[in-house]
This record gives structure tokens, C-alpha cells and sequence, in this order.
């Protein structure tokens, strides 16, 4: 994809607008992923849209039967094309993008609804991953993670080391809530923020979908949203460009690198 005059001065924009913010953050959606080939959920070709959503019993069930559940997520059957599409995935342009205005200083969090750990892998260090981390274990009762190579599975459930409460996968299931500490962290940085990057999210997923209306009501954030097609955030951004998260962050970042080096 080009960028034609009318996104380039969108994207000289939302440069000044990070410039002359003092906290900026971002909040990234399952579109960034499908631009490094995981599959989204919603939309034509969303996994739920092929397959049917899930009913909402999911994290009951687990309560119900943790032994089956692992031994269920433990099978070669569960999701196979979604687990493929994790393992083979790597980060793209616009992780490697976002990375990179954390490390110019010009984004201070990033808040991803994506499970993938894409973030982390191309070097942002700031994460807040509020739906959880694919590749990480988590207690439902401490909170504590862990990596899989550090929880022993020879018996299941798996049992937290620190607390002795039940262990599941970090990503947050149907019907579960959100760990208190993560949501809190997601909050407390959306207040603070005055300027918010809105990367590939459809925003109709709660709570995150209410974090850039708690940005704006808190503290007047400039909200920029950078997503192929319309959301449901569009109507309250300052700025949408409509351009995939690969193509508007590269952009951005070599406008911001120009500036740096001319002042």
C-alpha cells in the first residue's frame, strides 16, 4: 500500500501530536497480528465467524473440571490452525515500528489485547497484555506467571508453586475476568496518557474498548487511530488513518527520526 498526500499529512499530525505530548501509549487489536498472518476473530475470515463463537462458559467450565480442561488443551486437536498460526508467526513492520517509538521515547506503554507476544519479541519492554500471553502459564489465584519449562505437568491440573492455587494458560477465556492487577495497570495508564495510539482493533471488545474514552475523559488525550477500515472507536478519534499498523508506523517513525535529527 502507497501513502498518498491526505495519510502523509494525517501521519505528520499524529508525529506533532506525539512530540508534544508528555505520555503517550498505545493500544493494539488483533488486526496488528493478521498483519503478521495470526487469524483474527471477527470479521470475514475470523475464526469465530467460520467456526461459531464460543458460549461464555468457558472459564466455568475450567472451575468445573480443571483436569479436563488441560488434558482438552493438552490434545493436538485444540485449535489447530490457530496454534500453527502462533508458533509460525513473527513480528512485523509495525511491531518493529512501535518498538521503536518506545524506544525514541515517544511511547511510554503498550496495552495489547493480542495474546501472541509479538510486542515483546520485537523488543517493546513496556507491555501490559490485557487478554493475556499465550506463551505464559498464569494462577488464577496469585497471579503469578510462569513459563510452561517452569511448571511441571506430569500431574495435571498444574499447581502454583507459590500459593498452591490451580494453574492455567494466561490467556483469558470466556466468562473470565480480567486479573485484577492487569486491568488496574490498563486504567491507571490510560489516565495518565495524552496521546493514544488505537492500532488494528475493531473496539467493540470490553474493557478495552472503554480505554481511549478513559484517556480522552481523564486527561484529554489526542486519540489516533490507524486501522485499515472504520472501527467502532472511529467517531471519537481526533485522527484515523486508514492504513494498515506496517505501513502508517514505519512512516511515522522515519518523520519522528527526521525531526530528531534536525533539531
Amino acid at each position: 500500500m502507497t501513502i498518498n498526500d491526505t495519510m502523509y499529512a494525517k501521519i505528520e499530525d499524529t508525529a506533532r501530536a506525539l512530540m508534544s505530548s508528555s505520555y503517550g501509549t498505545a493500544i493494539s487489536g488483533a488486526g496488528m497480528s493478521a498483519e503478521s498472518g495470526v487469524p483474527t476473530f471477527r470479521g470475514p475470515d475470523g475464526l469465530w465467524t467460520k467456526y461459531g463463537e464460543p458460549d461464555d462458559l468457558g472459564y466455568e467450565k475450567f472451575e468445573q473440571d480443571p483436569k479436563l480442561w488441560w488434558e482438552t488443551r493438552l490434545s493436538s486437536t485444540y485449535m489447530p490452525e490457530m496454534k500453527k498460526a502462533l508458533d509460525g508467526a513473527k513480528p512485523n513492520d509495525g511491531h518493529l515500528a512501535l518498538a521503536k517509538l518506545e524506544e525514541m521515547g515517544h511511547i511510554n506503554c503498550v496495552i495489547t489485547q493480542n495474546v501472541d507476544g509479538l510486542h515483546s519479541e520485537a523488543g517493546t519492554e513496556n507491555i501490559v497484555e490485557i487478554h493475556g500471553n499465550n506463551r505464559l502459564l498464569r494462577c488464577i489465584q496469585c497471579e503469578n506467571r510462569y513459563t510452561p519449562e517452569n511448571i511441571p505437568m506430569e500431574v495435571l491440573p498444574p499447581i502454583c508453586p507459590d500459593c498452591n492455587g490451580l494453574i492455567k494458560i494466561d490467556t483469558v477465556m470466556f466468562g473470565e475476568p480480567i486479573p485484577r492487577s492487569v486491568l488496574l495497570k490498563c486504567q491507571n495508564e490510560s489516565s495518565q496518557t495524552d496521546c493514544m495510539l488505537i492500532l488494528g482493533t475493531s473496539g467493540v471488545v470490553y474493557p478495552a474498548a472503554a480505554l481511549p474514552s478513559i484517556a480522552k475523559s481523564s486527561n484529554g488525550a489526542t486519540l489516533i487511530e490507524i486501522n485499515p477500515e472504520p472501527s467502532a472507536l472511529s467517531p471519537i478519534c481526533d485522527i484515523v488513518i486508514q492504513a494498515p499498523t506496517g505501513v502508517a508506523l514505519p512512516a511515522l517513525v522515519e518523520l519522528l527520526e527526521m525531526e530528531d535529527s534536525s533539531s
